[in-house]
């Protein structure tokens, strides 16, 4: 098994609303989260970070599908600031309909 596939097996996702953001985990430790502002009927998200221990093994993407599918199931309108979840939101076409562009 190779370093990349390690860190996936012990992945999870949440929400931290304390701290208004999601947040994904690679065994105890945060390994990236995406804030937000919540207002009336909507989720605007504002920034995504990935901790430069774990760049480029897909965490951004599985952190945003989690926190859309959240928001969605929420029955809340999705507003993307961030460039990240923009770019995600432009290639995964799933939740369309729950976006509002700004």
């Amino acid at each position: 098994m190779s370093q990349d596939d390690s860190f996936h097996t012990d992945v999870s996702t949440r929400n931290n609303p304390e701290l208004h953001q999601y947040e994904v985990r690679v065994g105890e430790r945060l390994a990236g989260f995406l804030q937000y502002r919540q207002t009336p009927g909507r989720i605007d998200f504002m920034h995504t970070e990935v901790s430069s221990d774990f760049e480029g093994q897909g965490l951004g993407g599985v952190l945003a599908h989690f926190a859309l599918d959240d928001v969605v199931a929420a029955g809340l309108r999705v507003v993307p600031h961030c460039p990240f979840v923009a770019a995600y939101l432009k290639k995964h076409h799933a939740n369309d309909q729950f976006i509002d562009w700004p």
